[in-house]
């Protein structure tokens, strides 16, 4: 997994871009842990995916959106829209 993964600071963004609660998991192995999930639907180990994942997949904290970034972050946004259509016309 990619060191950005395990910042709490680039969580913390993720949060705050998302307005959504974001859950850390136990395991650090990314796209490998997902990969084998896969795999063990595919031999038959678990019928579905979402079973795979409530049998295997831990949730060890969760970093909830700061309301005041939230705010920001929507504002910046409506700004870089508003600019974007101005500089970007319709063709």
């Amino acid at each position: 997994m990619a060191a950005e993964g395990r910042s709490a600071l680039w969580r913390q963004i993720q949060a705050d871009v998302y307005d959504h609660d974001v859950e850390v998991l136990e395991a650090e192995e990314g796209a490998a842990y997902g990969a084998a999930l896969f795999a063990g639907v595919g031999v038959g180990q678990w019928s579905t995916v979402d079973e795979a994942c409530d049998r295997v997949v831990r949730v060890s904290g969760t970093v909830t959106p700061v309301a005041a970034h939230v705010d920001i972050l929507r504002a910046r946004y409506d700004r870089f829209r508003t600019l974007y259509a101005a500089l970007h016309p319709a063709r």
